[in-house]
């Protein structure tokens, strides 16, 4: 269903990577369509982030998957990626604005554009909420340590976490709470089956560290994943379709 695509030189968003690459999966549909720039975990654009924006793709939205360690590979960009979340800046943030520009700027995207990330993809979709989309799913993505700033003026946000997630515990109950003091539309779910990367339709991440992820609980649950694709797909077709 996707694309490769080389975005390098395709923008003219400043301090992006150098050769900044993404993944494009279309609609089977006819265009145009809203656009998502889709988000990836840590381990970056690996086969289970190319089948979310498939699904995405298959719901009619143009789905882009910017990879953001296109200037080295996870092993050299890892830390800088993180190191952009944690201040609020940096190349991964440039990155993810000249994919939304991109998007917004093709023939066959209607021109709204959402944004959905999975971990710390997540977290980048969260901060990204108050920076031009028109829509944010957050799957249990790190919080800031600067709610309140950091996210006002934030579009309409859905967020999915779970509750046996022992590194964000807690943090679906604050991002409501924060974002209901805010005046920012959302639907922030907690599901108490759930651990970390619950909506991954696999096992990913280095296949030597799969055991202790497994032993940690973390993965796929289909059952409670389920239910935070629907609403995230009924999310995005009220916010970036118009539909009720």
């Amino acid at each position: 269903m996707g694309e490769h695509v080389d975005l390098s030189g395709r923008t003219a968003v400043p301090g992006t990577s150098h050769r900044l690459r993404g993944y494009l999966a279309r609609p089977s549909t006819p265009g145009p369509w809203p656009g998502v720039v889709v988000l990836h975990e840590v381990w970056g654009q690996d086969d289970v982030a190319r089948r979310q924006a498939d699904r995405l793709a298959a719901a009619g939205y143009l789905a882009l998957l910017p990879d953001l360690y296109s200037d080295g590979g996870g092993l050299r960009c890892l830390k800088a990626t993180f190191a952009a979340l944690k201040a609020q800046r940096g190349r991964a943030f440039q990155d993810i604005e000249a994919s939304r520009a991109w998007l917004a700027d093709q023939v066959d995207c209607t021109g709204r554009v959402g944004v959905i990330g999975f971990c710390m993809g997540g977290g980048f979709a969260l901060l990204a909420a108050a920076r031009g989309f028109d829509a944010s799913s957050v799957n249990y993505g790190m919080l800031p340590d600067n709610p309140d700033s950091a996210l006002e003026g934030a579009c309409p946000i859905v967020g999915s976490y779970g509750a046996r997630d022992r590194g964000l515990k807690g943090a679906a109950a604050t991002l409501g709470a924060t974002l209901s003091w805010l005046g920012v539309e959302h639907d922030v779910k907690e599901y108490p089956t759930a651990n970390h990367c619950f909506l991954n339709d696999a096992p990913n991440g280095p296949v030597v560290l799969r055991p202790l992820l497994r032993v940690a609980g973390m993965g796929p649950d289909p059952v409670a994943a389920a239910d935070a694709w629907r609403r995230i797909e009924n999310f995005f077709a009220r916010h970036l379709r118009g539909r009720d």
